[in-house]
């Protein structure tokens, strides 16, 4: 039986307003509701130095594209993750944020690098020893989006369960093919981390599978 207790979720949005932040977690509130949580809504990080409200809940749902975030702010949210807290996103609004915290970087356990060629189309393709999981068990094995495709630096505490492939052309500084993760997990002490890199448009998130990935992924990241 589930706990009876109402899960808290929190959710950060602003930034830069490109990825429509505010349009964006607006497709997932209504999920997060129908499954039990009640919901907070905040512009900024400045919540994450709360450490009572953040220890209160259960989710942190964060599309915050750029932006700046204090040692105290980023360090709290650390803080609350590695005690259970859940941290979810997608896109820029969770791994392209406070760009100048290296303390979030190592959170989050990546960081946009590039976008090459702009709205280009791509292939998201999921690991073949990752299909039975959870978060992408079900969906087709290859999706093929038109949107940004984002090249991103990562670590191997990641668990990678899609990625995406850059190939080299005429124009391109790289000379070898290139794979990045496009969606990965990331345990931080008792919390569990979801970062997907797909959400550029909100045409993006409709996708079918990006839609099923995402809220997977936020119901698995919650504690």
């Amino acid at each position: 039986m589930e706990n009876s207790r109402t899960r808290q979720a929190l959710v950060v949005r602003g930034g830069w307003e490109g990825h429509g932040p505010v349009e964006a977690t607006e497709r997932f509130i209504p999920f997060l509701k129908e499954h039990g949580f009640a919901i907070e809504v905040h512009d900024g990080p400045e919540v994450y130095a709360d450490a009572d409200k953040l220890a209160a809940t259960d989710l942190v749902v964060q599309c915050y594209t750029q932006g700046v975030a204090t040692d105290e702010q980023v360090l709290g949210l650390s803080a609350a993750v590695a005690d259970g807290t859940g941290l979810a996103g997608w896109h820029g609004g969770v791994c392209d944020s406070y760009r100048g915290s290296p303390d979030y970087l190592h959170l989050t356990g990546g960081q946009w690098a590039a976008h090459p060629g702009g709205f280009v189309e791509y292939d998201v393709v999921v690991l073949p020893e990752k299909a039975d999981h959870e978060l992408v068990a079900g969906l087709n094995p290859r999706w093929t989006l038109d949107t940004e495709q984002y090249w991103v630096l990562t670590d191997a505490l990641n668990e990678v369960y899609a990625t995406t492939t850059f190939e080299p052309g005429d124009g391109t500084p790289w000379r070898e093919t290139v794979t990045c993760p496009a969606v990965w997990t990331r345990r931080w002490g008792r919390g569990k981390v979801f970062v997907s890199t797909i959400g550029h448009k909100l045409e993006d998130l409709d996708h079918p599978d990006v839609r099923t990935l995402t809220e997977r992924g936020l119901l698995w990241a919650s504690r």
